[in-house]
């Protein structure tokens, strides 16, 4: 009788199944994620921004090892140590975004002319993969096979053995928001559409965009649905 292989990968389908797997893999981490990323390939593809906020979230919770979990008995325990992050992303997927990459997310980060897919690798034990090669959001294939992690694991480090440093973005002071983005920020709170903030600010639409960005940056984040609570945190508002 011949033994029926071990299938190498679980598939996980539906948003919410998507989002509780890839918080506990990542919290799961205790020594190193390594990443194949992709931050254009969100663009156009009708991503929720609180799912593109979650994933980002998910980074940089492993990276600045800011939880406590309780252990058997309720004891408490804290993770002490930051997790070892290694992320590889694609010039085109740089070049195609109105923002520079963001510079929060922790850890080492380098750009490659392309990726195979996207990716992330916990403790070179466990990985999960998009079912499309594209987008978590879609779908993955959780992966613990001893084989297939290590394959991907030589992957991902013949990727980043020919990687370059990303270009360093020159962001603001967050002592202080430049003033000409202050309507820009009043109108984000304000729940105002681009079309009519652009109008009542009188510049034009491509304009008003391209300070969206720039306020983005100055705070650090990609996400609209951030900015708020950020512009709050360093009493912006």
């Amino acid at each position: 009788m011949v033994d029926t292989p071990h299938p190498p990968g679980r598939p996980i389908q539906g948003v919410r199944e998507v989002t509780a797997t890839l918080t506990a893999l990542v919290r799961s981490a205790r020594q190193e994620l390594l990443i194949f990323d992709d931050p254009g390939s969100c663009l156009g593809q009708c991503i929720p921004e609180q799912f593109l906020e979650f994933a980002g979230a998910c980074v940089r919770a492993a990276g600045e090892q800011s939880w406590h979990d309780s252990g058997p008995g309720g004891r408490a325990r804290g993770r002490s140590s930051a997790v070892g992050v290694r992320r590889i992303v694609p010039r085109h997927g740089l070049a195609g975004l109105s923002y520079p990459l963001p510079r929060d997310l922790p850890g080492l980060a380098r750009q490659t002319d392309s990726i195979p897919f996207k990716m992330i690798l916990v403790d070179r034990s466990v990985a999960a993969v998009p079912l499309d090669l594209q987008l978590h959001y879609h779908g993955l294939l959780l992966i613990r096979d001893p084989v297939v992690v290590q394959a991907l694991v030589r992957t991902h480090q013949t990727w980043w053995d020919t990687g370059e440093e990303l270009p360093t973005a020159a962001l603001p002071s967050p002592g202080g928001l430049p003033g000409h983005l202050r309507p820009v920020l009043e109108a984000l709170l304000a729940g105002l559409t681009d079309e009519t903030a652009a109008t009542r600010l009188g510049m034009s639409s491509r304009t008003y965009s391209r300070r969206v960005g720039d306020l983005l940056t100055a705070l650090g984040t990609t996400s609209r649905f951030r900015a708020g609570a950020e512009a709050a945190r360093r009493g912006w508002i």
